[in-house]
């Protein structure tokens, strides 16, 4: 193992888990909390981003890939706070929100990642 890859991985980690966590705070401040805003938007976001690096991928140097798509994206999205959600919305008997919630994510994780490397590609 690198120590610097690991290095770089922990920074962008630094950086992501706290914006998770604002942005956690910002969007539950602002909407209905029925429905896992928070974590439906930092997921598409960060699908959006590491798209985008996958698209440049061969254009960037390795240590970015680790430093904002491991590092980074990693500690900014979350696939268990995702599941826990879907828990919580099953036992709230809110399954139609719990539907559209995993439909939703998922679709909106695939066409942000697209987007995101389409957008790399064209720009590149």
């Amino acid at each position: 193992m690198d120590p610097v890859t690991f290095l770089l991985v922990g920074v962008g980690a630094a950086v992501g888990a706290p914006l998770r966590y604002l942005a956690d705070a910002a969007v539950r401040s602002r909407f209905d909390p029925v429905f896992p805003w928070a974590t439906f938007a930092v997921n598409a976001a960060g699908s959006f981003l590491l798209g985008a690096l996958l698209g440049a991928a061969g254009m960037l140097p390795p240590e970015i890939g680790a430093l904002l798509g491991t590092g980074f994206c990693g500690a900014l999205t979350t696939y268990s706070t995702f599941g826990y959600e879907l828990v919580a919305l099953a036992e709230r008997r809110a399954g139609r929100t719990a539907l559209v919630y995993l439909a939703g994510s998922a679709v909106s994780g695939i066409v942000a990642a697209a987007a995101g490397w389409t957008l790399a590609r064209l720009v590149l």
